[in-house]
């Protein structure tokens, strides 16, 4: 049986994590994910790792507010990390508000802590 393509996996398990986001549209928009600059909530530790890079990865699914994307490492409900596209057109803090785990991968959305206007156009 052939296998499916690396990214084609990626992006059936976020379509399954977007039916929960019923404003998602697809999109690919790649990005460098990092760990949030450590302004910690009441109920969140700052990550000894904050500022750190987590890795290259691509937003499959975008709503105004959310991004949905696979990582190929965990992360946690209220973590919280910065999204840059590679353009530099997006900039901006979210915290993980949806977790999915998959073998070899997570399943992440999250919620941007302040409005990026127009960072997703639907055509």
């Amino acid at each position: 049986m052939p296998q499916a393509a690396p990214h084609a996996l990626e992006q059936d398990v976020v379509s399954r994590l977007a039916r929960f986001f019923p404003e998602a549209t697809p999109v690919r928009i790649p990005i460098k994910l990092s760990r949030g600059n450590g302004d910690a909530g009441p109920h969140q530790a700052a990550h000894p790792n904050d500022g750190v890079f987590i890795q290259n990865t691509v937003i499959e699914f975008g709503t105004p507010r959310e991004a949905l994307f696979a990582v190929d490492r965990p992360l946690e409900f209220a973590d919280r990390v910065l999204v840059e596209s590679k353009d530099g057109a997006l900039h901006a803090e979210a915290s993980v508000v949806a977790v999915q785990y998959h073998p070899e991968t997570t399943v992440v959305a999250v919620r941007f802590l302040k409005p990026v206007p127009h960072w997703i156009v639907k055509s």
